[in-house]
């Protein structure tokens, strides 16, 4: 009906529809670009790190921290209690396992710990991680453009079906496009190299 009568989004509207292309972006598109650089350049080179840090840290980041900011300040100015939620809480379990990722990456480059085997556990963790952190980011992206949005601000305004439909291809190929990613790359990687490639 709200479409009939063109009525703009209101201005709380507006400021959760910021927080949702933030959130989406920062997680859903700049993380994986992040996480394909060392994938397809470590057994190339050894100058991946930089680009993977600045994306990770220095594009991602911003676009997170604000992205999840709008979200808490959109819930106060709702008068939502904070973090009662499913949205709310998977909110703030992203941002603390993206900040424990950025910690162990860090840790991981830059303090060498003598270990027996090539790769140290830290290094499996840290993939596990973010691979975790992907699913659950598909999972938030889908809970809020579905459920969230309604019960916060009423149901004025439905969320597009095309941002639907994307987020709906999105949430289920995000795990057959990570193993398409894995097995396509893994005959690619050259000899004696086997080690590197994680």
């Amino acid at each position: 009906m709200s479409q009939l009568l063109n009525i703009p989004l209101t201005p709380i509207e507006q400021q959760l529809k910021t927080h949702a292309i933030l959130s989406t972006t920062g997680f859903l598109i700049f993380l994986p670009i992040g996480v394909l650089v060392p994938r397809y350049t470590r057994t190339c080179t050894n100058k991946w790190f930089p680009v993977h840090l600045v994306i990770q840290l220095c594009i991602s980041a911003p676009v997170i921290f604000v992205g999840w900011g709008l979200g808490h300040k959109s819930a106060g100015q709702l008068g939502l209690p904070h973090f009662t939620d499913p949205h709310q809480k998977v909110g703030l379990a992203l941002l603390i396992l993206y900040i424990l990722q950025l910690v162990l990456g860090l840790g991981i480059h830059w303090v060498k710990i003598r270990w027996v085997a090539r790769r140290p556990p830290q290094n499996y963790v840290h993939v596990v991680l973010g691979l975790v952190i992907l699913v659950l980011a598909a999972y938030q992206v889908h809970y809020g453009l579905y459920t969230e949005w309604t019960f916060a601000t009423g149901g004025l305004h439905v969320v597009p079906n095309s941002a639907k439909q994307y987020m709906a291809r999105s949430s289920r190929d995000i795990l057959g496009t990570l193993w398409d990613w894995f097995s396509i790359s893994t005959p690619a990687v050259p000899a004696g190299k086997a080690n590197d490639w994680l």
